[in-house]
């Protein structure tokens, strides 16, 4: 029989796979507007709806979800075949996905030992908040942030994560009265907001309700949606920064940041995770950063924050 077009079936393959028309159209640089244009195609073709529109999302009907497993196992046969023939990326050439966060604030920092150490590999750091796919995108590597599910990948935890009020040498000064934790109810306080999605994550109001202030008093203050923004703003003295200890650490350890108050220390099971596709790891490339990684992960470990005032 014959197909429907190939650009249709590539549509309704990144749609169903991200379940969003907007993340679609990014990923094949198109409109919005034109990828519907490809799934109407596509559903013209067949003559039944693949997708159901509903209130903030989309989900396959029974014709989509018939439909998916076909096209997305093809596509993967030929992302197979084309990758035996031209490889992802370089062999001197490695690609790093992270968040910039990571990137501005533990990776960067770290880098020249790296290049220092293997010179012939040429490193590039993709900074961005947006999860990739490594079957559609050329990243050797990525650091992701979460609680450690990644389907289809090779992970290992490199840290958990946690938490302890911070603020800047100025700051302190100009406030005397930060005496005691029980002073953070009359500080500014700065919310990084990188982190609202996760319930288990470390916050102000979390810590607040857990010594029984008011959680009204902890929502207050200037919010960020990028964690080194809001460390940023303690490093110039603007308030309080419930500062994560991965991403503080060159601030602290260079006395930009103070944690005035060691006793609080909010842990979680959250943590940075080292990720790549399994076929991946016997890749040089890979398997040196990895266990670079892996090393510098130990070592910063071994590091304490300091809390000298």
């Amino acid at each position: 029989m014959r197909l429907p077009p190939l650009n249709a079936i590539r549509a309704f393959e990144a749609t169903a796979r991200h379940l969003s028309f907007t993340r679609a159209a990014e990923e094949l640089n198109l409109t919005p507007s034109a990828l519907s244009y490809q799934v109407r195609t596509l559903e013209d073709f067949l003559g039944a709806k693949v997708f159901r529109r509903l209130n903030r999302a989309i989900e396959l009907t029974e014709t989509g979800a018939r439909l998916y497993p076909g096209v997305r196992d093809g596509f993967e046969r030929l992302r197979e075949s084309f990758g035996q023939m031209v490889p992802d990326t370089p062999e001197h050439i490695l690609v790093v996905s992270t968040g910039p966060a990571f990137a501005a604030k533990w990776l960067t920092p770290r880098v020249a030992r790296f290049v220092d150490a293997y010179p012939d590999i040429e490193m590039r750091i993709s900074a961005s908040l947006r999860l990739v796919d490594f079957a559609q995108e050329d990243i050797d590597v990525g650091i992701r942030f979460g609680a450690g599910s990644y389907v289809g990948l090779h992970s290992v935890k490199l840290f958990n994560d946690k938490a302890t009020p911070m603020v800047s040498p100025d700051f302190l000064e100009a406030h005397p009265d930060l005496t005691s934790s029980a002073d953070l109810q009359r500080m500014p306080l700065l919310h990084d907001e990188s982190l609202s999605t996760w319930t288990d994550a470390p916050s102000w109001q979390t810590l607040f309700r857990q010594n029984g202030w008011s959680e009204a008093t902890a929502r207050k203050g200037l919010r960020f949606n990028h964690a080194d923004h809001a460390l940023d703003a303690a490093v110039e003295g603007l308030g309080v920064v419930l500062g994560r200890s991965a991403l503080a650490n060159g601030d602290v350890r260079t006395g930009r940041l103070l944690c005035p108050f060691p006793e609080i220390v909010m842990h979680t099971e959250l943590g940075f995770h080292l990720v790549c596709r399994p076929q991946d790891l016997n890749r040089r490339k890979v398997r040196i950063f990895w266990d670079w990684m892996t090393e510098e992960a130990a070592r910063f470990e071994a590091q304490e924050c300091g809390t000298d005032r």
